[in-house]
């Protein structure tokens, strides 16, 4: 920041951290009046304190969203921003290379490509958050009230000029991530059911064959009944379909409560996030 020729201010959310963060944030924005603190009222999880950013950022002409945890280099924002220069509305990281366990690598790059295979939108894959937006993206982003939110789907429905920069994402500074299994999970179910209709359209292509099987051991039954008079014997067959069906119907109806557990909680219409605390220079200027 300090090397930059650009006017930069930095926005910090704190979502609902149970260490000394806030009072960091609170010092360093007392002492620097570039930085400003948005200090949420509980932990709302990882988008929705990005979508707080993004609403509270008061920059006219690009924001840039980063993580907290110095895996995504700052010092790309000269390169990102030589492509907004460009004519590009969206400036997204792609990364080359991770250096996590191969677990999460494996898990992060089999979800990006059943992503690019099943959605409706055009997702880059090994992109994440992390990216340079224009301020007519950010604002599209604030018209959209979507609870379930996976930015990065959102950001690539909005659609306008992206291009992707690859670089290679460093281990993690410090600390331990609070990124748990269920919570990637969860954030991975939002970009599936929120940005693909495959999930309700493999239900009807599943059930219609089934029906097809089901006719053909009907018309078999039936041709060894009257053709051959061999009356099947035993029930084997007949519980094995009742159990795969019954399995076919319960999966059917789960995903199709993920769709009514979405509508749900969007029906409600409760806001995103409350902010407990702004810690702003009153005499700051937007830029």
């Amino acid at each position: 920041m300090d090397a930059s020729p650009l006017s930069i201010e930095v926005v910090l959310i704190d979502d609902g951290s149970r260490d000394d963060t806030a009072a960091l944030m609170q010092q360093l924005a007392l002492a620097d009046f570039r930085y400003q603190c948005v200090f949420l009222s509980r932990n709302y999880g990882h988008q929705i304190a990005l979508t707080a950013g993004i609403a509270t950022a008061c920059a006219t002409e690009a924001l840039f969203i980063i993580d907290g945890d110095l895996q995504d280099p700052p010092e790309l924002l000269t390169e990102f921003y030589r492509k907004f220069q460009e004519g590009y509305d969206v400036v997204y990281a792609v990364r080359k290379k991770r250096k996590e366990n191969w677990f999460k690598r494996t898990a992060y790059a089999s979800f990006y490509r059943l992503m690019r295979s099943i959605s409706y939108v055009d997702v880059p894959l090994d992109s994440g958050d992390f990216s340079l937006i224009s301020r007519r993206v950010a604002d599209v982003l604030n018209k959209m009230p979507e609870e379930s939110r996976f930015i990065r789907g959102m950001r690539s429905w909005i659609g306008f000029r992206q291009i992707g920069v690859e670089y290679e994402r460093d281990a993690r500074l410090a600390g331990e991530s609070k990124y748990s299994f269920k919570m990637l999970q969860r954030l991975a179910y939002n970009g599936i059911f929120n940005f693909s209709e495959y999930p309700i359209k493999i239900i009807t292509r599943i059930g219609m064959v089934t029906i097809g099987v089901a006719v053909i051991y009907l018309i078999q039954t039936l041709i060894k009944r009257f053709v051959y008079h061999d009356v099947p014997q035993g029930f084997t067959a007949l519980l094995f379909a009742i159990v795969l069906f019954s399995g076919l119907q319960l999966i059917a109806l789960g995903l199709i409560g993920e769709y009514v557990l979405r509508i749900f909680f969007q029906a409600k219409g409760r806001p995103l996030y409350v902010i407990r605390e702004v810690i702003r220079d009153k005499e700051r200027q937007p830029l």
